[in-house]
């Protein structure tokens, strides 16, 4: 049974299933003319002709531009075909105290961050200027809803760093399109009516309604929630977390834009609402609004109506009384183990917490990245490398876990069940109830990231802890090296400004550069 590795079989189309397959093909050049016999590597995704992507309109990380660049995708192309926008981080409205009270996570680390931590030296100013606004250009851009390069600056370069909106369907397409003409990847549409073991347990092919059966090395389970292979096959149960975090419905609409030309933001809108928020995407032809919300402290009636209520007080009543919502029910949580025997599963078919802060997509990005930098040499060490994917992804999964509830726990509203159970002691991760408590004496800075790869650097925290009023009481030793650097500080926050104003007078706006990359396209590196 120590066979070589060579016939990696995807089950499951949608985003996860051709991001991965693009992923994996392009690291191991399938497509290459200079492939011969010896290179026999195949890639084959089995998709059900009968299954819709889920997909409304998705946030990416500022890592899709480097995965799309490695798959040998044109950014110009992409834009074009995928309905995509810039999206520079995101703006919270109403998280702290329930009003108008704003912060935002920008994309780009507070300015000189390795060198100088800026937290402690903003905490005199706080009363003057918001937190992100010090340190970063990138808030003054989401408000004039800029674009964060120009149509001069080479595809993926960038003026500050940026990630994507896009059109979720449209994207899987257009990867789908990509893989099979210029990866070498081969298609089949079929449905799964069965799997087939072999004698150790593992799968040796899948039976389809239509092709037979299909043999490979290693399955992906990219079925989405239902899990076809992971769960329904070998029965990895889920892990719940809905004990930590509630959200578990959304409410989805499609809402176009009053005038073809309406500005479109370049940071995703996050507005708290009773028992959940709402989110608000700007593609170029419309924009995707939602209302994640936990069905224990809310009804789906209510739910409805602070949704409407969003879309009639900022696009209008017209488009409220015209909108179509469409709910999704998931169950915040993720598979016990990732990868079994020899199945791996990605996207939702591992897990699904809530779309705060965009993370569903990085994970299929890394799942893929890991599989395709580590595919096992022969069955031999498979085992290995499925440990060490199982040890990493539960790790991932727990801090991005502990990152969505910080936004939670450090809010002050109490007025309604929601928020004030979201506040509850036993609903905290022990972790991140340690790492609170050392944060209120000393701000995290880029030392503390324990991984080399862990999912939310340092400043993020930063964003999201001082974007939320937190305060962080210097200790001696701090006040100490706060006064050697406060010289050097001061510097860096008038240079802040003076690059704010920089980029405000020279970027276009993202619906001028989006026009442009249309009809002119990007330079190619």
């Amino acid at each position: 049974m120590n066979h070589i590795i060579n016939r990696v079989v995807i089950v499951g189309g949608g985003t996860a299933g051709w991001l991965s397959a693009g992923v994996i093909a392009a690291e191991h050049c399938i497509g290459s003319k200079n492939s011969g016999p010896e290179d026999s590597f195949q890639l084959t995704l089995v998709e059900s002709p009968d299954i819709a992507t889920i997909g409304v309109g998705e946030g990416t990380w500022p890592s899709m531009r480097s995965t799309l660049q490695k798959m040998g995708i044109s950014e110009t192309d992409f834009f074009r075909e995928c309905s995509a926008s810039f999206k520079q981080g995101t703006l919270f409205t109403g998280w702290r105290t329930g009003a108008d009270d704003i912060y935002t996570h920008p994309f780009t680390a507070p300015q000189s961050y390795t060198e100088v931590n800026l937290a402690p030296h903003w905490q005199t100013a706080r009363e003057q200027i918001n937190f992100a606004q010090a340190v970063s250009p990138q808030s003054a851009l989401f408000a004039d809803k800029l674009a964060p390069k120009k149509i001069s600056t080479p595809e993926y370069a960038f003026n500050v760093n940026y990630g994507y909106h896009l059109d979720a369907a449209k994207f899987a397409e257009f990867l789908r399109k990509h893989c099979v003409e210029k990866l070498g990847v081969t298609h089949i549409k079929a449905n799964v009516i069965g799997i087939n073991s072999a004698e150790n347990g593992d799968i040796a092919s899948i039976a389809t309604d239509s092709h037979g059966n299909i043999e490979g090395d290693l399955f992906i389970d990219c079925s989405g929630s239902r899990a076809l292979l992971l769960g329904e096959h070998f029965g990895i149960p889920v892990c719940s977390k809905s004990d930590i975090l509630f959200n578990n419905t959304a409410l989805a609409a499609q809402i176009p834009y009053t005038n073809e030309n309406d500005p479109i933001e370049s940071c995703t809108l996050s507005t708290a609402q009773s028992a959940g928020w709402i989110w608000e995407i700007g593609l170029p032809s419309r924009r995707g609004i939602g209302h994640v919300y936990s069905s224990d402290h809310n009804t789906e009636e209510r739910a409805s109506e602070e949704l409407l209520s969003y879309i009639a007080s900022t696009v209008s009543q017209q488009a409220a009384a015209a909108a179509t919502l469409r709910k999704v029910q998931f169950s915040p949580g993720h598979r016990a183990k990732f990868w079994h025997k020899n199945c791996v599963a990605i996207g939702m078919s591992a897990g699904f917490i809530e779309p705060l802060e965009a993370s569903a997509l990085v994970l299929v990005e890394l799942s893929a990245a890991m599989i395709a930098e580590q595919l096992p040499a022969n069955r031999g060490v498979m085992d290995l490398v499925a440990k060490r994917f199982n040890d990493k992804f539960l790790y991932r999964w727990d801090r991005i876990i502990e990152f969505l509830k910080l936004h939670y726990v450090l809010s002050q509203r109490r007025d309604t069940k929601y928020w004030r159970d979201n506040c509850e002691a036993s609903s905290i991760p022990e972790q991140l109830a340690d790492l609170l408590a050392l944060w209120r004496h000393q701000s995290p800075w880029h030392r503390d990231n324990n991984n080399v790869d862990d999912m939310f650097p340092s400043a993020s925290f930063q964003y999201v802890l001082y974007g939320m009023d937190f305060e962080t009481m210097p200790s001696q030793t701090q006040r100490r090296s706060e006064k050697a650097e406060g010289l050097r500080a001061g510097h860096l926050f008038q240079e802040n400004m003076a690059r704010t104003q920089q980029l405000q007078a020279s970027l276009p706006s993202n619906r001028d550069l989006i026009n442009k990359i249309y009809t002119f396209g990007f330079q190619k590196i």
